[in-house]
């Protein structure tokens, strides 16, 4: 008996291999109490939140993550764009990486420098910008809906 080599067939078969794989992993990985995301590989250009404007990069760790409580995030505010002032209706957790900032909380301007946290409480207003030229980074926590 002759076996024909079909090339065609081999390719579907190890790309479909390779994708089992990869899934395989990806739920490996949840099964396994964790999940992983690489900052390089969620990188979004994106403009500042509730209507702050100009250019921000974010980093939405776990989006593809169905059911978590809370919402991780990395957002650089480049000169020019902010997180517009808003409502806070849950608790929200700014934790200021790099950079000088201006939060506005309650009416009020408060300069932020690296290694601040601001804890937002429900009911409050705010919001925050870069202060000068360089880019804000900052890490936010807050709670799903």
């Amino acid at each position: 008996m002759k076996l024909n080599f079909h090339l065609p067939t081999f390719l579907i078969t190890i790309i479909a291999f390779s994708l089992l794989t990869l899934a395989a992993f990806t739920f490996k990985q949840q099964d396994n109490g964790y999940i992983l995301d690489h900052e390089k590989d969620i990188a979004t250009e994106d403009v500042g939140p509730h209507n702050g404007g100009g250019k921000s990069t974010a980093y939405p760790f776990f989006k593809s993550f169905k059911g978590n409580k809370v919402t991780f995030r990395k957002r650089i505010l480049h000169p020019g764009s902010s997180i517009g002032y808003h409502l806070q209706e849950e608790q929200e957790i700014y934790y200021i990486l790099n950079g000088n900032g201006e939060l506005q909380m309650n009416g009020k301007t408060i300069p932020v420098i690296t290694g601040d946290a601001i804890l937002t409480l429900p009911g409050s207003h705010h919001g925050i910008k870069p202060a000068g030229n360089e880019d804000l980074t900052m890490l936010i926590v807050y709670e799903n809906k």
